[in-house]
């Protein structure tokens, strides 16, 4: 089956295949240095144990970062899928002015050019070729997932729901790390975390760029106060 270019659609398994690539643990992008203010927030007191990482990281992955990203996503996807350069060259200038601090922006933009770089060396794509001639800025990591599932014809439901479990499961474990909480807790948390995945994802699909945002105030605080901490295992 082809789409309406031509050109031979992604089989599932193929598609699956390159999504659990993209997003395990052992993709290099550097995810694993990054605790998106959790390190202060533990050190704060405001994470805990299970309980507080979950409630912490529902409202990150709903009402947070993970919701913006999800938005972000959607919107490079569909600009790449539609050969719109104007409106991907939009969609990467609002989700690098949407860092709420210097860390998160290292955070996203690091990762997001690792992944572009990492991708065009083992799945290359014509829409990832293009890049450069489309922008030159900061490059987020949801756009560069986005651009990289719609070169390669990936559904983006399931690029949308891909992102989001490994975000959840990257903070996840830099909670199971810091807490410090046992491997069972950690899997409890992220268990917990499908519903508000698949809330979000469903969000995101209908969500316009004027409408993206967050109100996680104490998370974007938690961020910036991580840049002056005294001892720090992650870089965010």
């Amino acid at each position: 089956m082809s789409n309406k270019e031509g050109v031979p659609r992604t089989s599932d398994a193929a598609a699956l295949y390159r999504l659990m690539a993209w997003l395990s643990p052992a993709y290099p992008v550097g995810a694993f240095a990054y605790s998106g203010g959790i390190e202060w927030a533990v050190e704060a007191g405001d994470i805990a144990d299970a309980a507080t990482l979950q409630r912490w990281l529902t409202a990150m992955i709903g009402n947070g970062g993970g919701f913006c990203d999800a938005a972000i996503l959607v919107h490079a996807y569909r600009a790449t899928a539609d050969h719109d350069d104007q409106a991907l060259k939009q969609v990467a200038e609002l989700a690098a002015a949407f860092a709420p601090s210097k860390e998160r922006f290292l955070e996203t933009t690091a990762q997001g050019r690792a992944f572009i770089e990492a991708t065009l060396a083992a799945w290359p794509c014509v829409a990832l070729s293009r890049l450069a001639a489309t922008w030159e800025g900061p490059l987020a990591y949801p756009v560069a997932v986005g651009m990289a599932a719609a070169g390669h014809d990936i559904p983006l439901e399931d690029a949308l729901t891909a992102l989001l479990h490994a975000v959840a499961a990257n903070l996840v474990s830099a909670g199971v790390r810091l807490v410090p909480l046992g491997q069972t807790d950690g899997q409890r948390v992220l268990a917990s975390l499908e519903p508000v995945i698949a809330t979000t994802a469903s969000r995101a699909l209908v969500t316009t760029l004027d409408d993206i945002g967050g109100a996680t105030f104490l998370a974007d605080i938690a961020s910036m106060r991580h840049e002056r901490q005294y001892t720090r295992l992650f870089r965010s």
